[in-house]
């Protein structure tokens, strides 16, 4: 058995220390080659070393763009790409008066392996389009928002649509790891009641007071996408259209 003790191998020429043929050099149980030196990290500013198995190289990763769609489209994925963050929104019903509010829209979310996905179509869930209505009217539903065939949420339905005189119910996600409900609408309550179901990304628009006109229908699109239309004051001012779905997409390598 051979001990080599030395602080430091130089070669007698040139920038290589030759092993001479027939040997080998070992730490431990271990074989010392070409695969056992790190890779130049020179040029590789915020990069990770990643092995496949057989080699090893520095590459970005983590979440290097983001995408978000308010109408419908396709999803291409960038060079690299391995991984998405999907999150998706339905649409949310709309008001009527009174107190009478829709629901919002449903949520899900997936982690998604992409590696050989090429594109993904889009779909997102609209509002009704008729909105909102005055007192005691069917207020629009709102639509469902998809992500291909790997997840969707529906949207909230519009007030008085699943019984009179009550809030919309809400929408509700599936396919994704995480499926939830939008929030309700409320139902009938004197004068101008709650604002529509918040949605996962927010609440709703403001509710008024007959000196602020048509208030809930005038500042509807001051809401959260995929929340629940508020109601319009009392039986003379209409309510508010639900607000659109949204998909958000994070790109991962």
């Amino acid at each position: 058995m051979s001990i080599l003790k030395v602080n430091e191998l130089r070669p007698q020429s040139g920038s290589n220390v030759t092993i001479q043929s027939g040997y080998t050099l070992r730490l431990g149980s271990k074989n010392l080659d070409s695969s056992s030196v790190m890779p130049s990290p020179s040029g590789q500013n915020g990069k990770i070393l990643v092995s496949n198995g057989s080699a090893r190289n520095w590459e970005d990763h983590g979440a290097v763009s983001m995408s978000v769609w308010t109408s419908n489209g396709t999803w291409s994925r960038p060079s690299g790409v391995k991984r998405i963050l999907v999150r998706i929104c339905g649409a949310g019903g709309a008001g009527s008066g009174v107190g009478e509010a829709g629901g919002a829209g449903g949520y899900a979310e997936e982690i998604i392996d992409v590696t050989g996905v090429s594109s993904i179509s889009v779909t997102i869930g609209q509002p009704g389009s008729w909105g909102g209505t005055y007192y005691s009217g069917g207020a629009a539903n709102g639509g469902s928002s998809s992500f291909g065939n790997y997840l969707s949420a529906s949207g909230g339905n519009g007030a008085n649509r699943n019984y009179q005189h009550c809030g919309g119910l809400p929408g509700v996600g599936s396919g994704g790891q995480l499926n939830i409900y939008g929030g309700g609408g409320s139902g009938h309550e004197y004068w101008s009641g709650n604002p529509g179901g918040g949605s996962f990304f927010g609440g709703a628009g403001s509710t008024g007071h007959p000196r602020g006109g048509h208030y809930a229908y005038n500042h509807q699109y001051r809401a959260a996408k995929g929340s629940g239309g508020s109601p319009g004051y009392h039986t003379s001012r209409r309510g508010a259209r639900g607000m659109a779905g949204v998909v958000c997409v994070w790109n991962f390598r």
